[in-house]
């Protein structure tokens, strides 16, 4: 339809080739494919000229209607997709999103005013492209997700720390070494049966052995832990507040917990939508000047 549009303003199959940047043959063949497709005969040929018939004219300015809304409808795609505006669906587990992220979320539209985020929390599939058939356009994870079907970013460092509350270290006593672990209430996540403690050579793994309890909500790992029911591990960020007030102590900070990576995955593709882009780069910065060591 292009080429025969070009031809019918050209009037010459060559005129039309330069204008479209193919060869004169080349445009021949779309026009007679072109007639074939229609059954209708669309310019009528000489060994010196090219003339459209009157069905040619007829549906030369039909083609130039429906090429025009072609371009207009792919200029407002390309502006859509190169645009920091529009709505963005989130999915982040509950405990990644107990940590600021709702904060960060509200500074992203704060900063981006024409955006409407969605952000729901839980319900996160362990297939890692699921979230794409759910509509959401970007899932958060704790765990490096190595999977072609989706494109990861990763946005920040998650500190963790081994904590107990003053209350039960007064009544306990307080743990000098990894090994005395073993004489106190351990409260663990599902997800981690084995604590990482430590750094480079002094590396630990310690098994938990008989957790009081075994959660997989950190959120009830640090309530647990605030009430002074034992020790455990729990991420920085969220238990900030109580450790800057004392009620949650830091135990064997020499042997630091491991810290993991906060990872982005969207959806394949050629180009990252502009408002995708704009949203990593934002939460990525953000999470880099609330660092929390």
């Amino acid at each position: 339809m292009r080429t025969f549009a070009a031809v019918a303003r050209a009037a010459t199959f060559s005129g039309a080739a330069a204008d479209l940047g193919i060869s004169p043959s080349m445009v021949s063949r779309h026009v007679a494919d072109l007639e074939e497709q229609v059954g209708v005969r669309l310019v009528n040929r000489t060994p010196r000229s090219v003339s459209v018939t009157a069905a040619g004219v007829k549906y030369a300015e039909f083609a130039e209607r429906i090429l025009q809304e072609i371009d207009d409808t792919d200029a407002q795609m390309s502006d859509t997709q190169d645009s920091a505006e529009g709505h963005l669906s989130i999915i982040s587990p509950k405990w990644i999103g107990l940590m600021d992220l709702g904060t960060a979320v509200g500074a992203f539209v704060e900063a981006h005013p024409k955006m409407r985020v969605r952000l729901e929390l839980g319900g996160i599939s362990d297939r890692l492209y699921d979230f794409l058939d759910r509509g959401f356009d970007v899932a958060f994870h704790a765990r490096d997700p190595r999977d072609s079907r989706v494109r990861v970013r990763r946005i920040s460092e998650l500190p963790f720390v081994l904590a107990a509350s003053a209350d039960y270290l007064d009544r306990r006593g307080t743990p000098h070494a990894i090994a005395d672990l073993n004489d106190h209430d351990l409260l663990s996540h599902t997800s981690d049966p084995a604590w990482r403690l430590g750094e480079g050579a002094d590396l630990v793994h310690f098994k938990v052995q008989d957790p009081i309890v075994a959660t997989n909500a950190y959120l009830t790992l640090e309530q647990l832990i605030e009430s002074g029911r034992g020790i455990g591990i729990i991420p920085r960020r969220s238990a900030r507040r109580a450790l800057e007030s004392g009620a949650v102590v830091e135990v064997l900070p020499e042997f630091p917990v491991q810290s993991r990576s906060l990872y982005a995955v969207h959806g394949p593709g050629g180009q990252t939508p502009e408002r995708v882009k704009v949203f990593l780069d934002f939460m990525s910065d953000w999470f880099r000047r609330t660092r929390v060591d």
